[in-house]
């Protein structure tokens, strides 16, 4: 009887440990099954006898263009978010970019974007352009697609491979800084209200150095994704452009990229990915007289920017019922006089092939926005953060702007999205002249500020 017993209370104590492993192991899969996160990097450095944005690749520095970002799986279609150390893409070459990481990641090309940290020592890639210049004889020069081709493959095969690697994803941190000594305006007006001679990404006239900063946003939004204690990936927003020196033949990533790889050795369990805010009227020229010295000093400039923004993060659970995914397509109002007829006239009379690329790359926006292929300005809602996705070189005050509509969230942007349009001024910018607004630099009309802003508080509202 005492052996009867023995059994009954082992035969007990069996069924309750093997629910209680049960339980565990459905909670771990429940746990696998839910919000997780994939990243992805590859060399995205073009190869010597290429061209760059402006001059052909005569050689490449220590540190190579990458390509690189995240996969936000559980929370609905997978998301995708990615930066590119080009000087931009375009057109038909944003389309394929955003499209081959929807068929890796499986997921919809609306859920993916892309864009560029506008580097000029870098490649730019625009696919409608380069068919154009082919189709009237013209050798496509810089927007020669066989090796943007070569980086879509393998950037879909680094993208499939990651999404067999991912990882949880438990806790969201944010946090923010100012940057000092890197960021101002580009545009400073005269007494007649008028833009003067442009304070560019460097400068070495005396009033001009003299002139305040100007409108700039100064901090930088960090936004990581979190295993328990390790992070998995460091996304950072800032709104200049990212040039100190540049015409060397020699591709680069410029100061962010070495500012981002200091961080990448400072928290090494991280990928770093870095994307270009709104800048399309601020630059560094302020502080930076084009010298060789300032590549460095700029870079830790900006790394200690991104250091402080590490250290005031705040971490919070997160699940996928706190993540959203928004898109508002919007058909941006395209600059008066623009003519394709007259574009492809200078086209195919011009001798400097800057000029005959750039009316390839308009004649391009002409026939997309006459086929009404609009451009996505999405938002990627994450618990009490922001993240607004928009094209081209947008003006920072798009983002003041967003940041002003919700100040009870975190709200960050990426620019540099679909590169077509060109500069994307506001509205008065038009009015006050300069080179941003000027028909050669906009193909859009002061009309777009109505759109953007619409676009923006829309998806801000949601």
């Amino acid at each position: 009887m005492g052996i009867k017993r023995f059994y009954v209370k082992f035969n007990a104590l069996f069924v309750v440990l093997f629910l209680a492993l049960t339980a565990v192991q459905t909670s771990h899969a429940e746990e696998t099954a839910g919000l997780q996160l994939a990243v992805f990097d590859i060399d995205a450095t073009p190869p010597i006898g290429s061209y760059l944005a402006y001059d052909e690749v005569v050689n490449n520095w220590d540190m190579s263009l990458r390509a690189r970002g995240i996969v936000l799986t559980g929370a609905g279609k997978p998301i995708v978010l990615c930066a590119v150390d080009w000087v931009g893409i375009g057109s038909e070459g944003h389309d394929a970019f955003r499209q081959t990481l929807a068929e890796a990641a499986g997921t919809d090309m609306q859920r993916v974007a892309v864009h560029t940290v506008h580097q000029h020592d870098a490649p730019g890639c625009d696919f409608t352009a380069e068919r154009i210049l082919k189709e009237h004889g013209i050798t496509p020069h810089r927007y020669e697609g066989a090796f943007h081709r070569e980086v879509l493959q393998r950037l879909g095969t680094a993208v499939r491979d990651a999404m067999g690697k991912q990882h949880p994803v438990t806790h969201l941190g944010l946090g923010s800084a100012p940057v000092h000594q890197v960021a101002s305006n580009r545009r400073i007006l005269g007494p007649d209200g008028k833009v003067g001679p442009m304070r560019g990404s460097s400068c070495k006239t005396p009033d001009l150095i003299a002139a305040p900063e100007g409108l700039i946003d100064p901090n930088i939004s960090l936004v990581s994704f979190w295993n328990g204690e390790t992070p998995l990936a460091v996304l950072s927003y800032y709104a200049c452009h990212p040039q100190s020196y540049y015409r060397t033949g020699v591709a680069n990533p410029d100061y962010p990229g070495i500012a981002r790889f200091m961080r990448q050795l400072a928290v090494p369990q991280a990928l770093h990915i870095h994307f270009d805010g709104a800048g399309g009227n601020v630059a560094a020229g302020k502080y930076n007289d084009g010298s060789k010295e300032m590549r460095l000093i700029l870079a830790q400039r900006l790394e200690d920017g991104m250091r402080r923004a590490w250290e005031a993060t705040e971490r919070a659970p997160i699940n996928a019922e706190d993540i959203r995914w928004a898109v508002e397509p919007v058909g941006l109002p395209v600059a008066e006089g623009l003519n394709a007829e007259e574009l492809e006239k200078r086209m195919l009379e011009e001798k400097d092939m800057t000029v005959v690329e750039d009316c390839a790359r308009k004649i391009a926006w002409l026939q997309r926005r006459e086929a009404g292929i609009p451009i996505d300005v999405a938002c990627l809602s994450l618990g009490n953060a922001r993240i607004l996705h928009l094209p081209a070189e947008l003006f920072v005050e798009y983002q003041l702007m967003a940041k002003a509509e919700r100040p009870d969230l975190f709200v960050a942007m990426a620019a540099y999205g679909d590169y077509t349009p060109g500069y994307i001024g506001t509205a008065i910018a038009y009015e006050q002249g300069g080179y941003e607004t000027s028909p050669r630099s906009s193909n859009v009309s002061p009309k777009v500020e109505a759109v953007l802003t619409e676009a923006i508080k829309t998806l801000l509202k949601e």
